[in-house]
């Protein structure tokens, strides 16, 4: 029991500083796509979902969710890069993450009107942006959009947080589509692609934490 609860006081510094490194590391990493310096990016970006990944394990969080975030960070180093094939290799680990999501959320209540509209934004998406993309990439990402909506929409039975997350998750990524279509974006877009995506993982982190985890202490408190 002792041993219990010194692991239990040891975990919260831990994830408070993680936290907070990873607040900062999403800071420079805005910072770095809005002044379009790269060096920054290629520190920063690297370190946001590992220091998340942290911060779950600190909290005692489902290692299903550590591993979603960790699939993220190769997603994120593999579209640093231009070589061929990096993005296909990016889009993979991101593919492998929403499924460990998917996982997560199990089987809770979702709204069918959700289900309906999320359904027809991304076929009315795929049906606009076939004939612009790549041909080597069309039935990629096809399957990639399908399952990451079906990821957002499996979100919203976890709550508002990661509701919120999964939401933001297929804006970002609806965004990069547009973007290797060479359709006309917002500007600055690079930077609401990150700072949707940051949102996003944090978002599912928070609303997977928030129905995964108890309180801190909680068990111990209660403990005769």
């Amino acid at each position: 029991m002792a041993a219990r609860m010194s692991d239990r006081l040891a975990k919260p510094p831990l994830a408070t500083f993680a936290l907070a490194a990873f607040a900062l590391a999403a800071v420079a990493e805005l910072v770095s796509v809005a002044a379009d310096a790269r060096t920054g990016q290629l520190l920063a970006k690297p370190l946001l979902m590992p220091l998340l990944a942290v911060y779950v394990a600190a909290r005692g969080g489902p290692r299903l969710l550590v591993a979603a975030l960790l699939l993220g960070w190769g997603g994120d180093v593999f579209l640093l890069s231009s070589a061929d094939g990096a993005f296909l290799a990016g889009m993979g680990c991101f593919a492998a993450g929403h499924v460990c999501y998917l996982t997560l959320f199990g089987r809770r209540r979702t709204r069918v009107d959700l289900a309906l509209g999320y359904g027809l934004l991304v076929v009315v998406t795929l049906v606009l942006l076939w004939p612009d993309l790549p041909a080597e990439l069309r039935v990629p990402v096809a399957g990639y959009s399908l399952l990451l909506a079906a990821m957002a929409y499996r979100a919203s039975g976890l709550g508002p947080l990661a509701g919120a997350g999964g939401a933001l998750f297929l804006f970002s990524d609806t965004l990069i589509a547009a973007g290797v279509a060479e359709w006309p974006r917002p500007p600055v877009a690079d930077l609401w692609i990150m700072l949707t995506y940051i949102a996003a993982q944090a978002l599912l982190t928070a609303g997977v934490l928030r129905a995964a985890v108890p309180a801190p202490y909680t068990t111990e408190r209660a403990a005769p």
